[in-house]
């Protein structure tokens, strides 16, 4: 293991062969997003949410970057943006874990224990220390409504950008619909 591009690849190959779909963003291995299902013993479970992960030119040295593209209701995750406040991702990362960590160890374990000390959605952890049963109501109707795994899928069509340019097949630029002549 030479090289943070090497074990970058490594690390990608094992995802790719694992339970996870994969999807790459571009060309490149640094950025693609991952579906992930709530773990089973959780209100989280029967949700699937898109993951998008980033990894930095010096992974596995550096953290890569996570975040939820489809909303889910939980303490530590922003609602908005789809942030993920996880010290291990964050702060105590280590170049001993990899891709499939993340996926199998860190993000269940942040879903099956929320830390309300430590918010990014202070009403998310308000709501779970005062009233436990209604939280866990608030994040299966989330689930319900966001993360249902065929709208997985969609979730992607919402990231898009406004001033992409059009393809010629959606760009109509015939002039078939004018009436009338031409001034002379």
């Amino acid at each position: 293991m030479s090289s943070p591009s090497k074990r970058r690849e490594m690390d990608l190959m094992k995802l790719m062969m694992s339970d996870y779909k994969v999807e790459m963003i571009n060309d490149g291995m640094q950025e693609f997003y991952v579906h992930f299902h709530g773990p089973s013993d959780s209100p989280y479970h029967g949700g699937v949410w898109k993951i998008r992960v980033e990894l930095p030119d010096a992974y596995p040295y550096k953290s890569p970057s996570i975040g939820f593209i489809n909303k889910i209701y939980h303490p530590n995750v922003d609602e908005m943006s789809g942030s993920v406040c996880l010290d291990v991702i964050n702060q105590t990362w280590s170049p001993m874990f990899d891709l499939l960590n993340v996926f199998e160890v860190f993000l269940p374990q942040l879903l099956l224990y929320p830390n309300a000390s430590d918010p990014l959605n202070g009403e998310a952890a308000a709501l779970m220390m005062r009233d436990r049963t209604g939280y866990e109501q608030k994040v299966k109707e989330y689930c319900q409504k966001y993360a249902k795994p065929e709208d997985v899928g969609a979730a992607a069509t919402e990231e898009k950008s406004s001033d992409e340019e059009l393809s010629e097949d959606e760009y109509d630029s015939s002039d078939e619909g004018l009436v009338g002549t031409a001034d002379p």
